[in-house]
């Protein structure tokens, strides 16, 4: 059983690691091409980075503290990482309309669609991993973790289709219109995180 919380702690560091590459690379290359929808992208992925820490805490908590302890912080960093959501949801949402409203094109980006592309390719492995240890562990926090990377990969679909709308059709209107996607998943997060008190709510034991 330790081996699997082991192999959980590597995904999770996996995860983080990638988020974070991929929020550095998506948000730089959003600025330079102007695409509202790539940065949006990269916000999220900062956002789901602050979501792999704090179930690397609680991994690496397991058998250290006590549960009633693990469960008070726990709920504070993921309030934490909730409100962070809508603040980026409030800016990706007005970036978006203003680009609309006053038709400001994104540059087509070929770095974002190979970013969107990888994130189609990495998350549902590492997802279908998540799952199948969460199961063996009997972790929801792990497993709802798990159901945040495959929602990443759904995500890279809306982004990939207003890059791929703006490049190859000149559709600029797609870049401004997938954001509007991309800023609806990270409220929703918001949401299910403030009031459901987070992804470990009622996990009170990683077994």
């Amino acid at each position: 059983m330790a081996d699997l919380h082991r192999q959980a702690l590597y995904l999770e560091y996996f995860t983080v690691a990638y988020n974070t590459v991929e929020a550095i690379a998506s948000i730089g290359f959003g600025y330079m091409a102007g695409s509202i929808a790539l940065v949006g992208f990269g916000l999220d992925s900062v956002v789901e980075s602050l979501s792999g820490l704090v179930l690397i805490w609680r991994l690496r908590k397991h058998g250290v503290v006590s549960v009633d302890e693990e469960g008070i912080i726990e709920k504070k960093a993921v309030k934490f990482v909730a409100l962070t959501f809508f603040i980026l949801g409030a800016y990706v949402t007005f970036r978006a309309i203003a680009a609309l409203l006053l038709r400001e094109a994104a540059e087509p980006s070929i770095p974002g669609m190979v970013i969107a592309l990888l994130s189609l390719i990495v998350m549902p492995f590492l997802a279908w991993r998540k799952i199948i240890i969460a199961r063996q562990i009997g972790s929801r926090a792990l497993l709802a973790d798990a159901k945040e990377t495959l929602a990443c990969a759904f995500l890279s679909i809306a982004l990939l289709a207003g890059l791929a709308g703006n490049y190859f059709f000149g559709f600029w209107q797609a870049d401004p219109l997938a954001a509007l996607v991309i800023a609806v998943f990270l409220f929703h997060e918001g949401y299910e995180g403030w009031t459901e008190g987070g992804v470990a709510e009622g996990d009170k034991d990683l077994h």
